[in-house]
């Protein structure tokens, strides 16, 4: 550890179980003009109840951080300020993502419009991890295939379609 300072997240149990001690994080909008790096040291083993601003029961669970960048380069931090923390359960390099918005369930799989010579056309995909923006597609496009966002339910296989321009 690079100061005796350390980052306590409290995070829904379910993200919390894709967490292992020793996943990279990055801490953002501490204030510096750099992000800071981590590494999750510790996962506490039981959660806690509490109260979202909404008044929803959410299950938590506190993760320790350990900071690894040094003091020098963050000299302003201290006791209970707040930050960002982004831990990185999942990477990779050279994958094809489709946003989430494109995607919908049809015949109990997921699926997409492709846009073919100004028809859409209904593709089944195999989706694989996500982030809730993007999710990694395993089979079913190739790159450049452009697809409808937010399909509404007025369009359906070989619909006329044409893209938007933003102005």
């Amino acid at each position: 550890i690079a100061s005796g300072l350390e980052v306590e997240v409290e995070l829904i149990s379910s993200d919390a179980v894709q967490v292992t001690t020793g996943d990279r994080v990055i801490l953002r909008d501490w204030g510096g003009a750099s992000d800071l790096q981590g590494e999750v040291r510790r996962i506490d083993p039981y959660g806690i109840t509490k109260y979202s601003a909404l008044g929803v029961e959410e299950q938590r669970v506190r993760v320790e951080i350990a900071l690894l960048t040094p003091s020098e380069e963050r000299p302003a931090l201290g006791h209970g300020y707040r930050l960002e923390a982004a831990i990185i359960v999942w990477q990779a390099t050279d994958i094809l993502t489709v946003p989430e918005s494109a995607l919908f369930r049809e015949g109990g799989q997921w699926s997409v419009f492709v846009e073919k010579d100004g028809i859409a056309q209904i593709t089944a995909v195999e989706v694989g991890k996500s982030d809730g923006i993007l999710s990694e597609v395993i089979s079913g496009l190739v790159a450049g295939d452009k697809v409808v966002l937010y399909p509404s339910a007025a369009i359906e296989n070989g619909s006329p379609i044409a893209a938007r321009t933003q102005l």
